[in-house]
Parts: C-alpha cells; sequence; structure tokens
C-alpha cells in the first residue's frame, strides 16, 4: 500500500487537534498540527483577530505540502490538521500526492462551534473570526463527513473504519432506479457498497457486472452476500433501499436486521405507501433502527443527473444523510438542491404520493389536448409543433417529452397510431384517491384522472359497447387551438390547487408542519412535474396555503374560464370525451358558489337516518331533527 498522509480539516474549534492526535495515536503513526507551521506574521494576525487572507496561506499550505512529501518518501503514514477551509487550498496541500491523500472533514453547526470557541483558552483563533471561517469553508466532496456531535471515541473509531476501505454509503436493489442513484453517488465522489442478491440462474454477479460497467464506480464495491455487504460499511451504517414497494420492503428490512447495529439507518428511496412507512418507522425504532421514508421523482434519466428528492423521517436521521440525498438531487434556479427534509415520519412518502396523483392529471390533460387538437384534423407532427409553442407561456417536463412522442415515426407512420390505448398503472394514483376520500378533501381531478385509465383498460368491453352508441365518428369541434390552450391552462391551475390542498390538509391532520413553498421549489426542478407553474407556486405559497386566495391565481382563472366553458360544451355536444377538462371546469364551478345543493342532501339524510341538520337561520351551531312524515 502506498503511504498515508490523513488529512483532518474544519473551522477552527471542532477539535481537528484533538481528534488528529487521537487517531494518530490509534494507527500508532506520526502527527503534525498544521497550526505549528504558521509563520510568525500570521500567528500575529490570528491572535489581533484579523482574517489571513490567500497570500497569507500560500507558502504555509506549501510548507505543509513539503511536510506530507517527505513522509512519504520516507514511507511513512502520517496524520496532518489544518483547516483547509477552500478546494484551492487543499489542491495545494495535496499538489503531486493526490494517491496517497486521505481526506477526513470535521463538521458541527456554527452554534456549537462558538461555544467551544467561547471556552477555550490559550489558543489564538477567537470566536469573532468564526463567522468569517464559515463564510469561507466549502464542503469537499471527497472526503470522509464526520459529524462532531459524537464522542471523541467513536470519531476515530469511524474514521479508522473508514481507512479500512469501509464504504460510506450503501445502496441496496440494482434496478433501473437503483443503478442510476448509484451512479450518481460515485458521480459525487462518495465512496459506496452495492448489493443485489444472487439467485442462481437469474440473477448472479449482478452488482460485479454492473460495477465494472461503469468507470465511476472503479471504487466502490460490490456483493451478492448480505452480510459481507453491511459489513462493508462504516458505522452509523447508512443504506438505501431501492426494491419494489409493499411486502417486498419488508422482507428486505427484515434480512437486513440482524447485521445492522445500534443507530444504523435506513432509506426507503422506492414508492411506499405512507402509512406502511409509518409501520415501518415505529418498528424500526423498537429496534434501534433510524428509519427514512424518502420519495424520489425523476425516472431513470433524473435518478442518475439529478432527481427530486422527498425524505420524511426524524429530523436527527435526515441531517446525517443530507450531505448524500443533497449531492446527487437537482438544483433548481438558484443552485439549491431540489431536496429538503419534508416533515415527521411518512410525510416524504405522502407528498411524492401526492407528486404521483398530479402527475396523473398532467398526463391526462395533455391527452386530451392531443385528441382535441387531433379532432381539428392535425396529425401528429402538427399536433407536437403546437404543443412546442405552448412552451412559451405553459412550459413542463411532461409537454416537452409529449412533443418528442408525437414526431417519433416508426416507418412513414407515426408511432402513437400504433400505441394500444391502454393505460396501467403502478399504484399510487389509487392511494392518492384513497388519501383524498379519507382525509374527505375534494381533489377530484386525481380520482377523475385515475377512473380514465382504469376504463381505457376495458378495451375489449369498450371496443363492443362503441357499437352500441354509435360514438365512433366524432363531428369536428367547433375549437381553435387557443381555446384548447386556454383550457388546458386553466385545468392545470385547479390540478395543481387540488394537489397541494391535499398535501397541506395531510400536513395538519399528522402534524407535518409542511411548508408548501419549500416543497414547490424541490419540485421545479428534477421531478416529473417540474414547470414554469410551479416555479410560479412558489412565490405564491410564501403568503397563502391556497392557492383560491391568491389574487394572481383568481385573476388567471378568471380569464380563462370562458374557454374552458367553451371547450367542455363543445365536447360534451360532439361526444368527444374530455374526463379531466369537464372535472376542471365543474369543480370550480361547485367550490366558488356560496349555495351549494347539500341543504337536500342532509334533509335527505335526517329524512331516512335521523342524521340532523344544522339551520343557517341560527348561528348557534345547534343541530336539528325532523319527522318528515308528520
Amino acid at each position: 500500500m502506498h503511504p498515508r498522509v490523513i488529512f483532518v480539516i474544519g473551522v477552527s474549534g471542532v477539535g481537528k487537534s484533538t481528534i488528529g492526535k487521537l487517531l494518530s495515536e490509534e494507527l500508532k503513526i506520526s502527527f503534525f498540527d498544521g497550526d505549528d507551521f504558521h509563520p510568525e506574521s500570521n500567528v500575529k494576525k490570528m491572535s489581533n483577530e484579523i482574517p489571513l487572507q490567500d497570500e497569507d496561506r500560500f507558502s504555509w499550505l506549501q510548507n505543509l505540502n513539503e511536510l506530507a512529501k517527505t513522509q512519504i518518501d520516507d514511507n511513512k503514514d502520517c496524520v496532518i490538521v489544518c483547516s483547509a477551509l477552500k478546494q484551492s487550498y487543499r489542491n495545494i496541500l495535496e499538489n503531486t500526492i493526490e494517491e496517497n491523500s486521505k481526506w477526513v472533514f470535521l463538521k458541527g453547526t456554527f452554534k456549537l462551534i462558538k461555544e467551544r470557541l467561547d471556552n477555550r483558552k490559550g489558543h489564538f483563533m477567537g470566536s469573532k473570526l468564526l463567522e468569517s471561517q464559515f463564510n469561507t469553508l466549502e464542503e469537499p466532496k471527497n472526503a470522509l463527513h464526520i459529524d462532531v456531535k459524537s464522542t471523541q471515541k467513536d470519531i476515530v473509531k469511524s474514521i479508522k473504519e473508514n481507512l479500512e476501505n469501509k464504504s460510506e454509503f450503501g445502496l441496496f436493489g440494482l434496478g433501473v432506479m437503483g443503478k442510476s442513484l448509484s451512479r450518481n453517488l460515485a458521480n459525487n465522489g462518495f465512496k459506496m457498497s452495492l448489493f443485489n442478491r444472487h439467485v442462481d440462474g437469474l440473477e448472479v454477479d449482478i452488482a460485479m457486472n454492473f460495477k465494472n460497467q461503469f468507470s465511476e464506480l472503479s471504487e466502490a464495491q460490490a456483493f451478492d452476500d448480505l452480510g459481507a455487504f453491511v459489513n462493508s460499511l462504516q458505522k452509523p451504517r447508512k443504506i438505501m433501499l431501492m426494491v419494489n414497494a409493499g411486502k417486498t420492503t419488508d422482507y428486505v428490512i427484515n434480512d437486513l436486521l440482524p447485521y445492522l447495529s445500534k443507530g444504523d439507518i435506513l432509506i426507503d428511496g422506492g414508492n411506499s405507501n405512507y402509512k406502511k412507512t409509518l409501520e415501518r418507522f415505529d418498528y424500526l425504532k423498537s429496534k434501534e433502527i433510524e428509519f427514512i421514508g424518502t420519495g424520489v421523482s425523476g425516472g431513470e434519466e433524473g435518478a442518475l443527473k439529478g432527481p427530486s428528492i422527498m425524505p420524511g423521517g426524524s429530523k436527527d436521521s435526515y441531517d446525517k444523510i443530507k450531505d448524500y440525498l443533497e449531492a446527487i438531487a437537482a438544483k433548481d434556479k438558484n443552485g439549491n438542491a431540489c431536496c429538503t427534509y419534508i416533515g415527521r415520519e411518512g410525510s416524504g412518502h405522502f407528498v411524492k404520493m401526492v407528486h404521483n396523483g398530479i402527475e396523473y392529471v398532467e398526463m391526462q390533460l395533455l391527452a386530451e389536448a392531443y385528441i382535441l387538437l387531433k379532432n381539428l384534423g392535425k396529425n401528429p407532427d402538427e399536433i407536437a409543433a403546437i404543443l412546442e409553442s405552448w412552451k412559451i407561456t405553459t412550459n413542463s417536463y411532461l409537454l416537452e417529452i409529449t412533443v418528442d412522442i408525437l414526431r417519433k415515426k416508426e416507418g412513414d407512420d407515426w408511432l402513437i397510431h400504433k400505441i394500444m390505448d391502454k393505460a396501467g398503472n403502478k399504484g399510487t394514483g389509487n392511494w392518492t384517491t384513497i388519501a383524498t376520500a379519507e382525509l374527505g378533501i375534494p381533489s377530484s381531478m386525481i380520482t377523475t384522472s385515475l377512473f380514465a385509465r382504469y376504463a381505457s383498460f376495458f378495451k375489449d368491453e369498450r371496443v363492443t359497447t362503441s357499437k352500441s352508441f354509435d360514438t365512433n365518428n366524432f363531428d369536428v369541434l367547433a375549437l381553435n387551438e387557443d381555446d384548447i390552450h386556454k383550457a388546458y391552462q386553466f385545468a392545470r391551475m385547479v390540478n395543481h390547487y387540488q394537489g397541494f390542498k391535499l398535501i397541506n390538509e395531510a400536513s395538519k391532520k399528522h402534524s407535518w408542519n409542511l411548508n408548501l413553498s419549500e416543497l414547490a421549489r424541490i419540485w421545479t426542478n428534477g421531478c416529473i412535474i417540474r414547470s414554469d407553474l410551479m416555479e410560479d407556486l412558489v412565490e405564491e405559497f410564501k403568503t397563502t396555503d391556497n392557492l383560491l386566495l391568491s389574487k394572481k391565481i383568481v385573476e388567471e382563472l378568471n380569464v380563462l374560464k370562458p374557454n374552458i366553458k367553451k371547450v367542455v360544451a363543445e365536447s360534451i355536444l360532439k361526444e368527444q370525451p374530455v374526463p379531466a377538462l369537464t372535472d376542471a371546469i365543474s369543480f370550480l364551478n361547485s367550490f366558488s358558489k356560496a349555495a351549494s345543493t347539500a341543504n337536500i342532501i342532509q334533509a335527505q339524510r335526517d329524512y331516512f337516518g335521523a342524521h340532523t341538520y344544522q339551520r343557517n337561520d341560527d348561528t348557534s351551531g345547534k343541530f336539528y331533527h325532523t319527522n318528515w312524515q308528520e
């Protein structure tokens, strides 16, 4: 093995010298404190609480680099501690010795480090300089990150395990998403262990073969033995599960448990039902294992290049894994990660579920726009051009891929003409529909879009039924492209209102304290429902949690309302089904009426079931019952 220079870095006060010295004693190697190598001029500046400039540090960093080279030339391992806050400083320190350099980054909150500095005696660095250090700090990617809240003994133990070739992050399950996420993690500099099960004759050496396909995985460790996989990880272990939701997840958790230790963290990155996530959280808590239910959106490409990530669980658990998740997430327009702490257990998978419900509607609306434009005599290329023109005011990822789909040809015909009109689903739309019913929230467009998929699946029955009702030859609609575009815009606003309304009401019920603006922000990139509208909602949710109370949204809906009324009315008259568009205007017409038809319904309930009713001429809230047959 090459001699190792272990650089222990971080802001002043994190305990670099103490940890570095303890580590050197544990490993029985030399220890050097970088502060001892500062020239007198630097020490004088820092003693007077004057921040060092880069020109002050340059010769000091070069001296430490020469010290490291001398140790390597003598074939000796050593520990060198210094702040090395910028990547440019670290580049000087490891100049020509990159293969020999190991980096340990000690980190803690500003509050914690300030308290330590204020209590420290006899050191030239005062707490007043700490803020400048935090401002200067560029957290290293290719380093072992250690939270200094742990005990000195645990910190040294964790560092030693890492130096023994332990991985810092494990990924269990190498399906499509698992493979892409593992490459994303490796591309961000994390040392990983990969696991995929072994099934004779079916799944053999999956992890090793996958590792060998991609150069970025050259440092990863590949396993099909579960015990070896778990033991390859630093403690506390961090393992992301990318397996099928449902019983498979439970089987995997139970298989892992005998190998896990107190404080290990499991991250469920599958599309699990949020209620099951709540159950698993409680179960694993009883085993002293931490659990984070994490929604991941973006598909195969997003998982590789940067998905939107929605982790829910304890805040302390999230803080231990945030560096990994935020590093691999997509970035918003300001360069911030499209990953945030969502809330307590269950919240991450709940918002991912509703994300998928909103997604169902967005897909259905584009399908309805397509069929309406087709009715106007447009071919797929022409429809694609129309949809492309909508990007100026109504862009979204789903709109973009629909344009690509419509332009795809197979031979002389468009491929879309050859695809069977039977749409599948994987359960999240169903779960969202159940949740909206259980919470009593009228997210009707999600339900309508789900049922449209269900109806599509009965292809043979639809063919038979169509012969009885003569609905195959539609009359040309008296509409234009602008009508359809504006109806589409109207319906999307209603869809997003309903989806976020469902999330907000769930947040209240479960005490999740969800931040709708922050949630919209992490949905502006990486995820399937990213769009220009979502960018707007980030700002809208800073002042309201109800989009129908937003002056801007209300004004836009009122402008677009005549168009959707025209589109839906004309479609019904010409027997062109547009269920999601129809539901959008029907919902708003119902929800924007001060008086509803529910008085008749409540009277009926009281008549046959004595369910009682309230009176609008009695403000006390008293309930009444009438003997209706007298």
